[in-house]
């Protein structure tokens, strides 16, 4: 039984490894909007406080929301564009009731996706959940470097930040026992952070100018307002939402060995979609499952639901407190990546392992997974290739974990001999059958 210090270590953990993610959304769509300084502030403190309530709906779980898993909510990228461009051709009130209104359709999409699971069997998932963790690693590496954009890009300092904080982790990892090793990320972002504190990369002034309180207030834009385009746009982003969670769920599976039944996922897209409307209510953002956080389940070990509910709760207290919220920025991205690569890696290690079970040599299976992790890792590293199609076509295409998906499903159902090959046993997702350590 882990201690309530234990507890909230952890979860400061999971909020450290989700948090750049979660922040750089609401940095992209205010810059590009040119919103001022205090517009700035409350975005992100608003996105931090949803976050932490769609956290909570998640984890907690009723009869019809929420999926019990431990799996932490957080603005999904996808939704970047399509608010940009609304809020540009309208005003910021229009993507906000497009939003309100997208996420009433997840609610009540969820049961009907639900009942096309039975095409997610063993070969889908585990192509999947690879899919994921290929597609983030160009992500990490970014960060190694300095972050996309920055101006020491590739300068030394931040690779050789980024190879520190990975062999503290290794190293932490490797000697260490009981609930320090299970803290290895967290001691490895601290003493990277530390150490570029000492060769002066590490900034605090962004601590200083943030306000101490600040509280989420429902249309702090305006009073939402409503187009039809605008709606669509953004039914067609949670949609793409939908996938990617239900690869997240598939990969949770994998990770603390249990089971995932299609109720599990109903309800937690159920979920997402009441996060994705409080997202609308309080000016933020759409709420998808984070997959950063899966790869440091499976590095701590530690399993309990619990950590997830202080990760929750952590992140709405920074959303309350923009000062505390903007302690956490300080850490550099080169160190950031350098964790980045150990978690990512751990989530594509994971969907392998799930193929694994599956014989590549019966019915194309080998041709199933090679084509969806192909298409799917070139779609997230060149998505400029589909730049000259449709605007929904591009945002179903460019997402790599959406096209891989597609593409699995697609040559499992025409590769298949039989029906048992794209159904699923039971209406679970063919993971471990272990016995859970969920609590």
């Amino acid at each position: 039984m882990l201690s309530k210090q234990k507890v909230f270590t952890l979860g400061l953990q999971h909020v450290l490894a989700m948090y750049a993610g979660a922040v750089i959304v609401p940095l992209i769509v205010g810059g590009a909007l040119k919103l001022n300084g205090t517009q700035m502030a409350y975005l992100i403190a608003a996105d931090l406080f949803t976050c932490g309530l769609a956290t909570l709906l998640q984890i907690m779980g009723t009869k019809y929301f929420g999926s019990r898993l431990p799996v932490i909510l957080g603005c999904t990228f996808t939704a970047v564009g399509p608010i940009i461009a609304i809020a540009s051709t309208h005003n910021l009130a229009t993507a906000y009731g497009a939003i309100i209104i997208s996420g009433l359709f997840v609610v009540l999409a969820a049961p009907l996706y639900g009942k096309l699971l039975k095409f997610f069997p063993t070969i889908v998932t585990g192509s999947v959940v690879t899919i994921i963790g290929l597609s983030l690693i160009p992500v990490a590496m970014n960060n190694v470097a300095g972050g996309e954009g920055s101006a020491d890009f590739g300068q030394p300092r931040n690779l050789l930040l980024a190879l520190i904080t990975l062999l503290v982790i290794l190293a932490v990892n490797r000697f260490a026992t009981g609930f320090l090793r299970s803290i290895s990320v967290l001691v490895g972002l601290v003493v990277g952070t530390a150490i570029a504190y000492g060769m002066g990369i590490v900034n605090f002034s962004t601590v200083g100018d943030a306000s101490w309180v600040s509280i989420a207030q429902p249309f702090y834009f305006g009073w939402p307002e409503f187009s039809l385009t605008a709606i669509f746009t953004m039914i067609i982003v949670n949609i793409v939402s939908m996938v990617e969670s239900t690869g997240v769920y598939f990969a949770v599976g994998k990770v603390i060995d249990q089971k995932v039944e299609q109720k599990q996922i109903v309800n937690g897209l159920r979920s997402e979609g009441v996060a994705i409307m409080l997202g609308g209510i309080f000016n933020a953002f759409p709420y998808t499952a984070f997959s950063q956080n899966v790869g440091l389940i499976s590095l701590s070990r530690i399993k309990t639901r619990n950590v997830i509910f202080a990760a929750g709760g952590i992140m709405i207290v920074l959303g309350l407190l923009p000062k505390l919220a903007a302690l956490t920025t300080i850490v550099p991205n080169a160190v950031l990546g350098g964790a980045m690569i150990v978690m990512f890696g751990s989530v594509a290690v994971s969907g392998i392992s799930i193929l694994s079970d599956v014989d590549l040599r019966k019915d194309g299976n080998l041709l199933i997974a090679a084509c969806s992790i192909a298409v799917g890792l070139g779609s997230a590293t060149l998505p400029a290739m589909f730049a000259e199609l449709p605007e929904f076509a591009r945002m179903l295409l460019q997402n790599g974990i959406v096209s891989g998906s597609l593409t699995a499903i697609v040559l499992n159902i025409v590769l298949s001999k039989t029906k048992d090959d794209v159904q699923v046993e039971d209406n679970t997702v063919p993971v471990l059958a272990k016995e859970s350590q969920v609590s």
